[in-house]
C-alpha cells in the first residue's frame, strides 16, 4: 500500500530513532488535566499574543505564513515571556472547557516561538536539542514551563493534553511547529469562541496547500503529519482521504475521488522564518524534504 520505507528505517536514516520507538507519540491523557468549570465565566487575556502576531506573522505569498523571528524587537521579546509567564501563573484547571483548549492552544505556539528567539539563528527547531534524554530530537520533550506546581513540556501539551482531551484531529492543525511543512501559525490568537472558526480555517488551508495534500498522475501525496499521527484521522489511508474531502477545496476534492491510497508522505522542517535576511522568503514553499522527515521526541520519555 505506502510505497515508501518504513518509519523506523526513515528514522535511524534521519539520524536515530531516540530510545528506539517506532511510531509517534500516542495520545496518552494526563488525568491532572482533567479537572475544568463547565459553569466558569472567566476568561484569558491573550491581547499580548494578539499584538506579538499582528506584528510579526505575516504571509509570504505562497499560502506560508511566516514568523520575522531576527526582526523581534527587545521590548517585544520582553512582552511575549512576560505573556507566558501569565499564562503559566493561570490557574487553568478552574475554567470551563473552551478556554482551556484555547489556553493550551496559545501556550503550545508562544512556547514555540519563544524557544526559537531563545536559540535563534537557527536553521531548523530540531537543531535546539534541549529536550532529555542521549538521542532526543528537538525542544519538545524539555519542560518549558511551571503550571498549578506541575512542569509542563511542549510534548506534553500536545499528546497529554490537548490530543486526549479534546479527541479533535483539527488540534494538529492548531498547534505550530516553527517549520515549512507545518500547518500555518495563525496571525491572532485561539479564543473560546474563535477556535472551531479558526481551527476549520487552518485545516481548509493547510489540505489546499501543496504541503498538506497534493495529487499528481493519479498518487496522493500528503504530509507526513497524518502519517505520524494517522490514528488521530480514522486510523488508515481510507480515514486519511476521508479527512481530507471534508475540508477539500473543488480542485482537490475531485482529484481526491478516484484516490483509494496514499502513495507518499513527505515534511521539511525548515524554519518557517520571515526575516528579510532569508534568501528563500519569496520562494514557494512546496519542497518537502525527505532527508529531514522524521517527527520529533519519537523517544521522548513521558510521565
Amino acid at each position: 500500500m505506502r510505497k515508501v520505507l518504513t518509519l523506523a528505517i526513515l528514522l535511524a536514516v534521519a539520524g536515530g530513532a531516540g530510545t528506539g520507538a517506532s511510531a509517534a507519540p500516542k495520545a496518552e491523557l494526563w488525568d491532572r488535566w482533567t479537572a475544568h468549570d463547565d459553569a466558569a465565566t472567566k476568561t484569558v487575556d491573550h491581547s499580548a499574543w494578539a499584538r506579538f502576531l499582528g506584528t510579526y506573522v505575516k504571509p509570504d505569498g505562497n499560502g506560508l505564513n511566516r514568523v520575522s523571528y531576527g526582526a523581534v524587537t527587545g521590548p517585544d521579546r520582553a512582552a511575549l515571556n512576560s505573556y507566558v509567564n501569565a499564562l503559566a501563573g493561570t490557574k487553568i484547571s478552574t475554567f470551563n472547557r473552551a478556554e482551556q483548549r484555547a489556553y493550551w492552544i496559545n501556550l503550545y505556539n508562544a512556547l514555540t516561538v519563544k524557544v526559537i528567539l531563545d536559540h535563534y539563528p537557527v536553521d531548523s527547531i530540531r537543531d535546539i536539542d534541549i529536550s532529555p534524554g542521549l538521542f532526543s530530537d528537538g525542544p519538545w520533550g524539555k519542560p518549558l514551563v511551571t503550571i498549578e506546581g506541575e512542569a509542563v513540556s511542549l510534548d506534553d501539551i500536545e499528546h497529554r493534553i490537548l490530543r486526549p482531551i479534546w479527541r479533535d484531529p483539527r488540534v494538529h492543525y492548531a498547534v505550530n511547529c516553527a517549520s515549512v511543512g507545518c500547518p500555518n501559525l495563525m496571525t491572532r490568537p485561539f479564543t473560546a469562541s474563535n477556535a472551531d472558526e479558526l481551527m476549520d480555517r487552518a485545516a481548509r488551508d493547510y489540505i489546499n496547500h501543496p504541503r498538506g495534500a497534493r495529487v499528481a498522475d493519479g498518487k496522493l501525496v500528503v504530509s507526513s503529519i497524518y502519517e505520524w499521527f494517522q490514528e488521530d484521522f480514522g486510523g488508515n489511508d481510507a480515514g486519511v482521504i476521508a479527512h481530507l474531502k471534508t475540508f477539500a477545496a473543488p480542485d482537490l476534492a475531485a482529484a481526491l475521488a478516484g484516490v483509494t491510497d496514499i502513495d507518499d508522505d513527505a515534511y521539511d522542517w525548515d524554519l518557517n522564518d520571515g526575516s528579510a535576511a532569508r534568501a528563500e522568503l519569496g520562494a514557494p514553499a512546496t519542497a518537502e524534504k525527505k532527508s529531514r522527515k522524521r517527527k520529533p521526541s519519537f523517544g521522548s520519555t513521558h510521565r
